[in-house]
């Protein structure tokens, strides 16, 4: 039943340009180019005298691929290159679009970013082939980035995913087994397919996209743009994915956007290009020492003999005891988190306060023990 309710829901949820609005050639080279289907120009004449980002108004420079992916389908890909980029965009562009659409897009963002950007088409968009869906679109982003490394020569450290509206599935899938990936994008972003439908906090196994298990397992930086006034994709949605990001960037709300003209607002371009510059001069260097107060876990004092005397070394103005067993809990990492609401019943982890008859507030700075008899009894440096 749950793969009869997904293939319904992949029919709802994809909805390719009909015709397509290019098309690709062969030149006598051998070499690909596209072509606008209503008249049969070359989709880089119209943007020919653009500047490529350098200020030498070199214009634009398009690659176009013919990629085969491991479910048999053959996807179109283009690739833009700027000779001042550090940094290279995968975009995975939303529903109800193709390259062709997008490529004007595609040629202001690689000028204004000063970025290499590559786009591509899902199966059964454009003038690729096959058929539309979610499994489709994964193995689409996956031969895309194949394409960059072993093409270009672009690794996951160089590569920034950006994901817009439908985009954001694939976009998340690659994020999570991209581990150095440099950066990610999500634009208009769903938490999951059947959220955008109903409002329900229950995971249903027919459901398609479910951004919402991925976000957490992105290592990168995340940035999060979203319209305050979507009608197709609530503001909730890329709410609810910054928060649960593991490293969120500041994010754009932009007030009165909607889904599809984010574009147009100044703050969108300027925003974006502030999270490319920051991206740019980070290093794996900074990268880790962001990392690791994270991931550090304070020391803690020798407990033989009591092993509910631990004062949270991480909270010192926080009264409650806590347990062992605490240790490495998220919460109890994060100094503003739950250990502080001063609850005397239960530890920082909501399991029962222990059972210590002369348990008491910090007496001992120099051992951190709770200061009952069996604790000042093994420090030698108490004088409490």
């Amino acid at each position: 039943m749950g793969c009869v309710i997904s293939h319904l829901s992949a029919k709802f949820a994809f909805f390719p340009p009909s015709p397509s609005t290019y098309q690709i050639k062969k030149r006598e080279d051998g070499k690909l180019t596209a072509i606008y289907t209503s008249s049969s120009m070359p989709l880089t004449s119209a943007a020919g005298g653009v500047d490529d980002g350098c200020g030498g108004g070199g214009g634009c420079s398009l690659d176009v691929w013919s990629l085969r992916t491991k479910r048999g389908n053959k996807i179109v890909a283009f690739y833009l290159k700027n000779p001042c980029a550090r940094l290279t965009l995968l975009y995975s562009h939303g529903n109800a679009a193709d390259l062709g659409q997008l490529f004007d897009l595609f040629v202001q963002l690689k000028a204004n970013l000063r970025v290499n950007l590559m786009g591509y088409d899902y199966s059964g968009y454009g003038a690729s082939t096959g058929k539309p869906s979610e499994l489709n679109t994964y193995a689409d982003i996956e031969a895309v980035y194949e394409c960059l490394e072993t093409e270009y020569g672009i690794s996951q450290e160089d590569l920034i995913l950006y994901g817009q509206s439908v985009g954001s599935g694939p976009t998340l899938h690659l994020a999570t087994r991209l581990p150095r990936l440099r950066g990610v994008v999500l634009h208009s972003a769903i938490l999951s397919g059947l959220r955008v439908v109903c409002h329900v906090n229950c995971r249903f196994c027919f459901d398609i996209y479910k951004n919402v298990n991925k976000i957490r397992k992105v290592k990168c930086p995340t940035l999060v743009i979203h319209g305050t006034e979507d009608d197709v994709v609530n503001w909730l949605h890329g709410n609810g994915l910054w928060k649960m990001a593991q490293d969120p960037y500041e994010p754009l709300w932009i007030k009165g956007g909607g889904h599809c003209n984010l574009e147009l607002y100044p703050d969108y371009i300027r925003h974006l290009y502030k999270f490319i510059c920051e991206m740019e001069t980070m290093t794996t260097k900074t990268r880790l020492a962001k990392i690791k107060p994270k991931l550090r876990l304070p020391d803690r004092p020798s407990t033989a003999g009591c092993s509910y005397c631990c004062i949270k070394p991480s909270c010192p103005e926080c009264p409650k005891p806590w347990c062992p067993e605490c240790f490495g809990c998220p919460n109890c990492l994060q100094p503003t988190g739950c250990c502080c609401c001063l609850n005397w019943n239960y530890c920082c982890c909501w399991r029962p306060k222990p059972k210590c008859p002369d348990v008491k507030l910090l007496k001992c700075p120099s051992c951190l023990q709770c200061g009952c008899f069996t604790c000042i009894r093994k420090c030698v440096q108490c004088s409490c």
